[in-house]
């Protein structure tokens, strides 16, 4: 037809522009007008629009204003607060199936208002899938039906605040709030500012669907201001967050000390390797390349690794795909200045660029650009900055490609490409990352764990792993006291000098017994040369142990490091085999065990042989479930297989508690060592002999030198100095209020996981000789650390 202007399908390829899309927004608006462009905030199952607030505006990517929010005030945080726990008397009191077809209304609640929520999506620049939403209630509803019957002995933790920073998607706010409510919680969201509109939305449908009034509150303005205020109200149980490191960290180090456990799940910023292995089938890789890395809304920078037999066609494929691309629109107005520095230095450093055009001499957009040649320590490899820039490395073998992917100090997921199954296997378990994707990029699925690595998490989402956060064993209390931060100068903690310091000298028919540390399977003095008295019941000197401090905790993690990959590569069998060993060792030694511990607490000679005989029974107990512990393939809506794969989480530090000190010692030693763990354990300064009698134990077994390692000595000052060790991946602690907030405030970065007590808790001591079953599967989880591997067959 004359003066037609459809393009052919040679056309569109040729000129490789952009489609034409819907961009009519009218539903979104006609809600945001119902609402009279203010959004109020969302509290005891309604709108309210508090007199005298500020308000934030929320804006388009042209920068037009969408609607303002408003910021909560302290008043506001309360009123939800207070909401919330009174919902949550109604809500986990309601029977499971009931709870289960609330959530499942939601769905179709969803569908009349799918068109909405997607342009309210758009409007903010908070892209989300309608479909994965779905997803996501219809898994966690078959939870909260099921939870009563597959969780027996676990209770909802109670209020549960979900905070989410700027820029982070709705899919991780729900990913957070739906099992929270699934497992009997109510919640407190603090969205950021691109998912609060979205937010408030599924909130009022969420209210339409039956939930009842308080469950599900919502608060807009400074999320690390609104949410250390929830933290600090003592209705809260515990504190969930997504987003950006630097973020995490403050609010960790805002809410240390007020007795609420906050877990971190860092995927903004993170990177992630790409890597290409000769065997992959390039033109695909290349596709996935092009799809994730240049994406106009990303949530975590890539690398790409290319084998280098391959480098070449790589690099011409890229070339070839790129060409004809668009610039990609920044984020923030200071991005721009940030990407034309990084590719100024990689220049300076020899990379080489491969754009489609030459950037604009200013704006707010940028060419997709692949920097190759970079070297691994070059900053913009080691921290990308923000837009659309993709450093290329090379390496020569299968195992430097590993090697490359583990460099950075992230470790949320990688995507590996290779036709080889089992390379693809090998190189999923060698990535110190907690997603694995193979020949596929960006596979989320509610049903597979998501648990980053390193710097990228202290918790798990998703899946059945994923519940747990939101969970408590039944027969147990909260493990930390509802407190305000005490004064603690945190660069003093630790410092002040042991009690009753006296030389180290040989052993003496009229002294005390003088006892050692163990240290790489090594029975040694403390670097210091010195000792603490370790005083009777009556209160006579009964021995002399090391005065152990920073240089002992470096030895001690030094040979932790060196023997726990290979332990951590020994099947299960082997693990449990080794672990009978010590069993029976502490069997044919348990006359001293029982004499040391009677000397030591003052107990009857009938009540250290029955913790003597509880101690052997752990061990039995552990090394039988040491390949009984796995994972498996999960069922995925997707055609092609998912694997759900517990890992060990490296070196861990425990810090005994006074009751049950050999009881305890074992209970925490063989959950941590059975799941692949090396330890570094500080027994009590009150009751340490069982400990240093128990190294006799060790020697006498198959476990490996360096696995175990035992120091003695002044507990703040041996926790100060684990905290502050880069290499511990995980601290159990039993100590003050004031050790579990220095933790807490301190352990945020590097980032570990903290399980943490006061030695007030109560009932200490059925806790350890009665552990119901839940307590011993919570003792599991702690040990471990979740990895999903994707493998699509289509």
């Amino acid at each position: 037809m004359a003066g037609s202007t459809i393009k052919t399908v040679y056309d569109i390829f040729q000129s490789m522009d952009y489609g034409p899309t819907s961009s009519s927004t009218a539903t979104a608006q006609a809600w945001l007008e119902h609402q009279s462009g203010a959004l109020g905030l969302f509290i005891d199952g309604r709108f309210v629009l508090p007199a005298g607030r500020q308000t934030c505006s929320v804006t388009d990517s042209s920068g037009g204003s969408v609607c303002t929010t408003v910021c909560a005030t302290d008043e506001d945080v309360s009123l939800s607060v207070s909401s919330g726990a009174s919902g949550f008397k109604a809500w986990s009191a309601l029977p499971c199936h009931v709870r289960a077809k609330t959530l499942l209304r939601l769905v179709s609640g969803l569908q009349r208002y799918g068109q909405c929520l997607s342009e309210l999506c758009d409007l903010a620049q908070s892209p989300s899938s309608f479909s994965a939403l779905v997803r996501l209630l219809q898994y966690y509803s078959g939870w909260a039906q099921l939870r009563d019957t597959l969780l027996p002995d676990w209770t909802p933790r109670g209020l549960v605040a979900v905070v989410v920073s700027d820029d982070c998607s709705l899919y991780s706010l729900m990913l957070k709030a739906l099992p929270a409510l699934a497992m009997g919680n109510t919640v407190v969201v603090i969205p950021g500012v691109e998912t609060a509109i979205p937010a408030l939305l599924l909130a009022q449908l969420f209210v339409e669907a039956g939930l009842p009034a308080g469950v599900l509150n919502v608060v807009t303005g400074n999320v690390l201001s609104l949410a250390s205020t929830v933290a600090q109200n003592p209705l809260t149980s515990y504190v969930t967050y997504s987003g950006n490191k630097n973020d995490g960290e403050k609010l960790c180090r805002a809410t240390a000390g007020m007795g609420v456990p906050v877990s971190l799940s860092i995927s903004l910023g993170a990177t992630c390797p790409f890597i290409i292995f000769e065997s992959a089938d390039i033109d695909s890789a290349v596709d996935g390349v092009i799809e994730t890395a240049f994406k106009k809304k990303r949530e975590c920078q890539w690398l790409l690794c290319v084998q280098e037999s391959v480098l070449d066609i790589v690099v011409a494929r890229l070339k070839s795909r790129m060409a004809g691309m668009k610039s990609v629109p920044l984020q923030k107005e200071g991005d721009r200045r940030l990407v034309d520095a990084a590719v100024e230095e990689a220049q300076q450093q020899g990379a080489t660029l491969i754009q489609p055009c030459a950037p604009s001499p200013s704006g707010a957009s940028y060419p997709p650009t692949v920097l190759c040649g970079m070297a691994p320590s070059c900053p913009c490899v080691v921290t990308p900055p923000p837009g659309p820039l993709l450093p290329l490395l090379s390496f020569r073998s299968q195992t430097e490609g590993v090697t490359l992917g583990n460099h950075s100090p992230h470790g949320y997921a990688a995507s590996l490409w290779t036709e080889d199954l089992t390379l693809a296997l090998e190189a999923a378990k060698g990535l110190s990352v907690g997603s694995v994707w193979v020949n596929s990029h960006s596979v989320l699925d509610p049903s597979l764990p998501l648990s980053g690595h390193k710097e990228s998490s202290n918790c798990t989402d998703g899946g059945k792993e994923g519940l747990f956060q939101f969970l408590r064993p039944s027969s147990s209390s909260p493990s930390l006291p509802r407190s305000s931060p005490t004064s603690l100068d945190y660069s003093r903690f630790g410092t002040a000098t042991s009690a009753a310091i006296i030389p180290q000298g040989p052993d003496s028919s009229s002294c005390p017994r003088s006892y050692l540390q163990y240290v790489g399977g090594k029975q040694c003095k403390s670097e210091s040369g010195s000792s603490v008295s370790v005083l009777a019941p009556d209160g006579a000197v009964l021995a002399y142990c090391p005065d152990a401090g920073r240089k002992d905790v470096r030895n001690a993690v030094e040979a932790a490091i060196k023997v726990q990959p290979g332990w951590m590569k020994r099947s299960p069998t082997d693990r449990a085999q080794s672990l009978f060993t010590l069993a029976k060792a502490l069997e044919m030694k348990r006359r001293d065990l029982a004499a040391s511990l009677h000397s030591q607490t003052g107990l009857s000679l009938e009540e250290v042989d029955k913790e003597v005989e509880l101690s052997i029974a752990q061990l039995y107990d552990w090394a039988a479930r040491c390949d009984k512990e796995t994972g498996g393939i999960l069922p995925v809506p997707q055609s092609g297989s998912a694997l759900s794969i517990p890992e060990a989480l490296g070196v861990v530090g425990v810090v005994l508690p006074d009751s049950s000190p050999l009881l305890s010692m074992v209970s925490l030693l063989v959950a941590a060592v059975a799941m692949g763990n090396a330890v570094v354990m500080v027994p009590s300064p009150k009751n340490p002999l069982p400990a240093l009698e128990f190294i006799q134990v060790l020697q006498s077994s198959d476990i490996p030198a360096g696995v175990v390692n035992i120091l003695t000595g002044g507990r703040d000052q041996l926790t100060q100095a684990l905290a502050n060790h880069s290499v511990i991946k995980a601290i159990w602690y039993w100590g003050s209020v004031e050790g579990c907030q220095y933790l807490q405030h301190t352990c945020a970065s590097p980032l570990k996981n903290l399980w943490l007590h006061c030695l007030e808790e109560k009932d200490g001591g059925r806790v350890w000789s009665q552990p119901p079953p839940s307590l011993l599967e919570e003792r599991w989880r702690r040990a471990v650390q979740w990895k999903s591997v994707w493998i699509p067959t289509a």
